[in-house]
């Protein structure tokens, strides 16, 4: 077996770090604004580190403003997203991938060719169908316009071709339907690529911003994301306090990814035809 050259392997390693530091120091950045009290945000002299350390910045931000109502609205939406959309996308993908009906490959090329329509396109659109259900500045408002995923739908199609059809007859021939061969030959099969395509779904829908500044119309119903920009008129500039509404808005979905990061690195490694 060839061995990669000694300096060739350092300067991987090196340029590693060098990105990781640079992905990093934001971060540590505003945890550490977040640490120090607010005269040190604005001090001329810079400091790395706080010379006072501690976490009022936090428990103003969480006595503030309405940040645990946003943390819970965008929990609420995020899960009924996610939920709704691998609902959607696995029966769609299994109808596009083991069933046989007339204009099944038109239909999956024009439901792909959403990915080519940018979503500001359709903001009026939809704006208008939500006002005409009577859904401005409702959960099922901000949940419905984010519940078709075409890339899910065909992670999902490309995961059900690769599995023998041999599965498939035999639960026919048992006697099963459609969904229940979905629901237990197929799913537990995809069980690591629904993992990781609803890791994603959620994240995408926490942190999404445009269709919520759209809908919603009441400081109750925001989002995390949408909240924090009103943390200005809140606060005022206090950056720690920001720092920290920031810091609180994003730990849910960090956390979310550490604990299922295994399964999201197994789920894409099976999308992608690959072994972990």
């Amino acid at each position: 077996m060839k061995h990669t050259p000694l300096h060739w392997t350092v300067v991987a390693a090196v340029s590693a770090l060098a990105l990781a530091m640079l992905w990093v120091a934001p971060l540590l950045w505003a945890l550490s604004t977040s640490l120090r009290p607010e005269y040190e945000t604005i001090a001329p002299t810079l400091h790395l580190l706080p010379q006072r350390w501690t976490v009022e910045a936090f428990t103003k931000t969480l006595g503030a403003g309405n940040v645990p109502r946003w943390l819970f609205n965008s929990a609420l939406v995020a899960l009924a997203v996610t939920a709704v959309t691998m609902a959607i996308s696995l029966m769609a993908a299994f109808a596009f991938s083991q069933l046989r009906f007339r204009g099944r490959n038109l239909l999956f090329m024009v439901s792909m060719l959403a990915l080519l329509l940018p979503f500001e396109a359709l903001l009026v659109p939809l704006f208008r169908t939500m006002n005409g259900l009577g859904l401005i500045n409702t959960y099922a408002g901000i949940v419905l316009p984010q519940v078709v995923s075409p890339v899910v739908i065909y992670v999902f199609r490309q995961f059900f071709d690769a599995v023998p059809n041999d599965f498939r007859d035999a639960a026919l021939l048992d006697g099963a339907s459609p969904l229940r061969v979905l629901w237990s030959v197929y799913l537990p099969m995809s069980g690591n690529i629904v993992w990781a395509m609803a890791i994603v779904t959620f994240i995408a829908a926490w942190n999404n911003f445009l269709w919520p500044f759209i809908i919603v119309t009441s400081n109750d119903m925001m989002t995390i994301p949408l909240g924090l920009t009103q943390t200005y008129d809140a606060f005022g500039v206090r950056y720690a306090q920001l720092m920290a509404a920031a810091l609180l808005g994003a730990f849910p979905v960090a956390l979310a990814y550490i604990v299922f990061q295994r399964r999201v690195t197994q789920g894409l490694l099976a999308a992608t035809g690959l072994k972990g």
